[in-house]
């Protein structure tokens, strides 16, 4: 007799991976509608707020993707996700930095955007296959070590004064030091451009004429739907990694190491390519989102995003590319910008909880006088002291949700859809001739 856990399993494996993304993203709609509608938020705030959760869903699950290669796909513990984003976005920033900055920007190379999104790109590869080189002959927690570390000693490279401003070849460049960096010419660049156009400014009336009346956030609507693109593109390109012949040498590692190098496969080789273009594409992730605020700094890239990364996947489950989205898409829209929204609207909505519900909204001061106060029904004086130390609250959230899954789901919500590195289904044929 099946388990409920093999029954769901069953009929999530039937299921094609649009229909799985689009339920989860649908039902993350629906609760921020409904959160946003209970708080008498107009057109431009439910669309923003929408607009919010598809973006940080987005770069999440783009560099989600790109830690199932190292992880889900080869068996390599990179916990320097961190360092890769940062190489990729100051590479962005110090080659379309003007050359004549102004007051408090430093110098760049002045060259155009799309230079500096592959510059990034290629440079966080680079540094990848030159920490690979030394660092694949550790494994597990050795490598975990050994990728951590890198990515501090990137961090603390850019927070250094040594190279807040110095020349490159000649040319004056700097990374802005503990300052950070300015980022004018950045993604969004375009997509300020063209609003600015006439076709632009039709745009800006059309979404005008249904309520949306706010320019910028049209504007990042925009851009969130070019970077919805750019993670289609890059979930269907590591799907047909994992398909193809170098695809199955990869989970072929991830088994057995020794099993794939005694059948010829260089298997060293095969972990240096795997690991440049996964940081290739964590590169392009920091340039997604940092990069398009403009500006960027060393405490953007602390170890923390790594552990988010993380945990983005544990949800989803390893080895699946559908289990990075919708990981990604869980701890983007609930633990990640949820808290931030219940922080920045705390005052309406306990004003709209104390209407209904009645209540103090006098904040306690420690959570012993916030349980004492929802042991008596005042449910608005405990939840106002959890608004006011959401962010501490989130940490302890998601310890809980760690423990439930190493318990109840250890391979995720998806972690039974790993490929196998079969190219061809292994399993007997029912009703073939071996069953006569």
């Amino acid at each position: 007799m099946s388990t409920a856990r093999e029954r769901f399993q069953t009929r999530v494996k039937t299921l094609p991976d649009g229909l799985i993304i689009f339920g989860v993203m649908l039902g993350l709609y629906s609760i921020f509608t409904v959160l946003t509608v209970s708080l008498g938020f107009g057109v431009s705030g439910i669309v923003d707020t929408l607009r919010t959760v598809t973006y940080f869903t987005a770069v999440y699950a783009l560099l989600v993707l790109a830690l199932n290669l190292h992880w889900g796909y080869t068996g390599l513990f990179n916990i320097g996700v961190a360092g890769f984003m940062a190489v990729g976005v100051y590479t962005m920033a110090i080659v379309t930095g003007p050359t004549s900055p102004g007051a408090g920007t430093v110098p760049g190379l002045g060259l155009p955007l799309w230079v500096g999104i592959v510059a990034g790109t290629a440079a966080a590869a680079l540094v990848g296959v030159v920490a690979a080189l030394p660092a694949l002959r550790l494994e597990a927690d050795y490598l975990a070590i050994v990728t951590l570390a890198l990515s501090e000693i990137i961090r603390l490279t850019y927070n250094s004064t040594v190279f807040q401003e110095f020349s490159l070849f000649g040319t004056p460049v700097g990374t802005g030091g503990a300052s950070g960096i300015n980022i004018p010419t950045n993604p969004q660049t375009p997509i300020n451009a063209f609003f600015e156009g006439q076709m632009g400014r039709a745009a800006l009336d059309a979404a005008a004429a249904v309520g949306v009346t706010r320019p910028i956030v049209v504007r990042n609507v925009a851009y969130t739907l070019i970077l919805v693109v750019v993670v289609a593109a890059c979930y269907v390109f590591v799907q047909r990694i994992g398909k193809s012949p170098f695809g199955r040498v990869l989970k072929a590692i991830r088994e057995d190491e020794l099993v794939a190098d005694s059948l010829g496969k260089n298997t060293r080789r095969f972990k240096i390519k795997v690991f440049a273009v996964g940081c290739g594409m964590m590169g392009l992730g920091g340039i997604l989102w940092f990069g398009s605020d403009g500006y960027a700094s060393p405490l953007s890239f602390r170890p923390i995003v790594t552990f988010y990364i993380f945990i983005a996947l544990i949800i989803g489950g390893s080895g699946s590319n559908t289990g990075s989205v919708v990981g990604g898409a869980i701890f983007a829209g609930l633990l990640y910008y949820l808290p931030q929204f219940f922080e920045q609207n705390s005052a309406a909505a306990l004003d709209r909880i104390q209407a209904i519900i009645g209540g103090s909204t006098a904040t306690p001061n420690t959570f012993v006088a916030a349980v004492d106060a929802l042991g008596q029904l005042d449910v608005t004086a405990f939840l106002s002291y959890c608004f006011a130390n959401i962010g501490s609250l989130r940490f302890i959230a998601v310890g809980v949700l760690l423990v439930y899954l190493m318990q109840h789901r250890p391979d995720g919500l998806f972690g039974h859809r790993i490929e196998t590195a079969s190219s061809v289904p292994l399993s007997k044929p029912a009703g073939g001739e071996d069953d006569e």
